[in-house]
């Protein structure tokens, strides 16, 4: 946290602002040595400033430019200043040179009057963006053994590993049911329900593991070269892809570059084998290959060895690589989710992470420009996501956990583990912090700010945005009352790729990460309080869908207080207006932090917005609410170079 200022902060809606948004920045995938320009927008009356300049630190040692004043718009003075990118993750800042003397610093966390951190600078990207489409999705969760059964599936014979369920029956949270309770839900069942999906408006499905294993999460994939027989095989997952193309929505899927199952061929060959070529592939820690390092202490899950080179060419770089295989014809799935990315080539002292996840992006982009990499990295994922590899990332503490934080009202409710033992203390994500933190709207806003200032702007938009997924209990239940509506539209709104886990739209409830992995209740669509969720994701799809601004657009904080948020995402074709709040609103914004606000038309919610003489913007609602309004676009006094 910066030391106070020496004289009063101004609101947050009348502070210098800069994100690497086109707003603010000439070109979003420069090369090495290319000029970049940058805007800084300062309020007209801010200062007065003697100067402004940006400062770099390539090769880690410092380089300054000087910012122009090229105009004045609706209220803001510009300045715009080059910067020459050096290294492929090149950091800038702003400093502001005030007449009275005074010094001040604006990076990604905000403006500060001490000097910042590298780590926390603006952040240019020297290398091709991910594909456009990943910034217009909106994606949709499955777990394909719960999300629906097709009649092909009573075909198929029970594994030897399974639990069987039927679609009523209550999940099973201990173990061993919580791994093999087995309700068959296949490929054949997603097809049925991909005209679900277009009516929600998603254009984006995620599906968790379809590989043949011995579990109903499949995770412990027993090949990478097949799809689960179980599940329809591959002619179904190329059927699937094929038929979700048609209805306009792209298809990833979930591969696991940490591990195997103990079942996989390749573990197989090498388990007892010593001198098997695929026993560089893991960590065995005896002469027999009978002990081996795995993921968390599970023995069903050996860990891969990533410096062996045949097990690179195996999974990555062959023409036949696991990665290669489903990305090519007949399937064309659009990318890859790649699980626990975070621990990927890392054991103690060794750390092949950077070098896996490189090659990685450089198959899938050399296979196919269109296709997109995320990894998982649920903490804090920032030095892994510096655009050297993941085009975003599944991780946590940048939204989901905030908006929890924020708008729960842990209700108590018992559950076991998978241990058998029974709580009340509701789960947060497996952290030992004494169930769901309370946070203030203003903590919501810092912990997300926190989490994203070292990320670059570019990599930033395409991290993953749940509320919640496979691996969480579902947000709806410890959700406070009337807040549903508040994080999902949140969800939609910021920065990054919204996602709805399949169940959301539904009302589903759940204690922890596997009891959300709830078969879906198709029949009862109609009923009312479910029609009325389904309706609300609906609404909320679309406004996202409807406005490119909050794929791309910037993102400017104009409020926060205990209770209230409201936010901008800005670009120069729109600005749309954001007002979340799990408490009654009356707020005010200072005249000249929102301009345009005389011509807002509403978009989403129930709220009050009016306007004074003066430009001042008052905004009222009844909590909790969450409110949207089209604005104008940013008026900028003269076009950037290169856009």
């Amino acid at each position: 946290m910066s030391a106070p200022l020496p004289h009063p902060l101004p609101l947050p809606h009348l502070l210098p602002h800069h994100d690497g948004s086109p707003l603010h920045v000439s070109a979003d995938a420069p090369a090495l040595g290319d000029v970049v320009r940058v805007r800084l927008r300062v309020p007209a009356g801010y200062g007065p400033l003697a100067a402004v300049r940006t400062r770099s630190n390539p090769d880690h040692e410092p380089e300054w430019t000087d910012a122009e004043r090229i105009g004045t718009a609706d209220g803001w003075d510009w300045w715009e200043a080059p910067v020459t990118v050096r290294n492929p993750r090149h950091g800038y800042r702003f400093l502001l040179q005030h007449e009275d003397g005074r010094i001040e610093w604006l990076n990604q966390t905000g403006i500060h009057r001490l000097e910042t951190l590298d780590a926390e600078d603006f952040a240019l990207v020297a290398a091709p963006t991910p594909p456009a489409w990943l910034h217009e999705s909106v994606m949709y969760q499955v777990f394909p053994d719960r999300f629906a059964r097709s009649a092909q599936a009573d075909e198929h014979p029970t594994p030897d590993w399974a639990i069987p369920a039927s679609w009523d029956t209550p999940v099973d949270p201990v173990m061993p049911g919580r791994a093999h309770q087995f309700y068959g839900g296949d490929i054949p069942g997603i097809i049925e329900h991909l005209d679900h999906l277009v009516a929600l408006g998603v254009n984006l499905l995620y599906l968790t593991p379809v590989f043949p294993a011995a579990s109903n999460h499949r995770y412990d994939a027993s090949s990478f070269l097949s799809v689960d027989p179980l599940l329809g095989g591959d002619a179904a997952y190329a059927r699937l892809i094929e038929e979700a193309h048609a209805r306009g929505i792209k298809v990833i899927g979930d591969l696991t570059s940490n591990h195997s199952g103990d079942r996989h061929e390749w573990f197989r060959a090498a388990y007892g084998h010593p001198g098997a070529p695929e026993e560089r592939f893991y960590y065995f820690t005896d002469t027999a290959n009978t002990e081996y390092e795995c993921w968390m202490g599970a023995k069903s899950l050996p860990k891969f060895d990533w410096s062996s080179d045949e097990l690179r060419e195996r999974f990555i770089t062959a023409d036949d690589s696991v990665v290669a295989r489903w990305l090519k014809a007949p399937y064309g799935a659009d990318g890859w989710r790649v699980d626990v990315a975070n621990m990927t080539g890392r054991l103690g002292a060794i750390d092949l992470n950077a070098d896996v996840r490189r090659l990685l992006h450089e198959t899938v982009r050399g296979i196919n420009p269109e296709a997109i990499l995320l990894g998982e990295s649920t903490n804090d994922a920032t030095s892994d996501l510096q655009g050297d590899g993941w085009d975003g990332a599944m991780t946590y503490p940048s939204f989901t956990r905030p908006v929890w934080a924020w708008l729960s009202a842990p209700n108590g409710q018992p559950y076991l583990t998978a241990e058998g033992q029974e709580r009340t203390e509701s789960w947060f994500f497996g952290m030992q912090v004494g169930g769901i933190p309370r946070y203030t709207a203003r903590d919501f806003v810092d912990s997300m700010t926190r989490f994203t200032a070292g990320i670059p702007w570019r990599v930033r938009l395409g991290n993953m945005q749940p509320l919640d997924t496979h691996d969480t209990a579902r947000f709806a239940t410890n959700a406070a009352p009337g807040t549903v509506p508040v994080a999902v539209g949140l969800s939609m709104t910021l920065p990054g790729v919204p996602v709805v886990f399949a169940g959301d739209e539904f009302g589903l409830t759940s204690v922890d990460g596997e009891a959300s992995r709830t078969p879906i209740p198709w029949g009862s669509e109609e009923r009312p309080e479910v029609a009325e969720r389904i309706g609300l994701y609906r609404d909320l799809v679309q406004l996202r869908r409807a406005h490119p601004v909050l794929g791309t657009g910037g993102l400017r904080w104009l409020h926060a207080d205990d209770d209230c948020v409201v936010f901008v995402r800005e670009s120069a074709a729109e600005t749309v207006l954001v007002l979340a709040a799990r408490g009654d609103v009356d707020v005010e914004l200072a005249p000249g932090g929102l301009s345009g606000a005389a011509a807002a038309v509403a978009l989403h919610g129930d709220a009050m917005l009016a306007v004074s003489d003066d430009g001042a913007v008052a905004l009222a609602a009844d909590g909790p609410a969450f409110a949207a309004w089209a604005l104008p676009g940013v008026v900028v006094p003269a076009p950037l170079e290169g856009r």
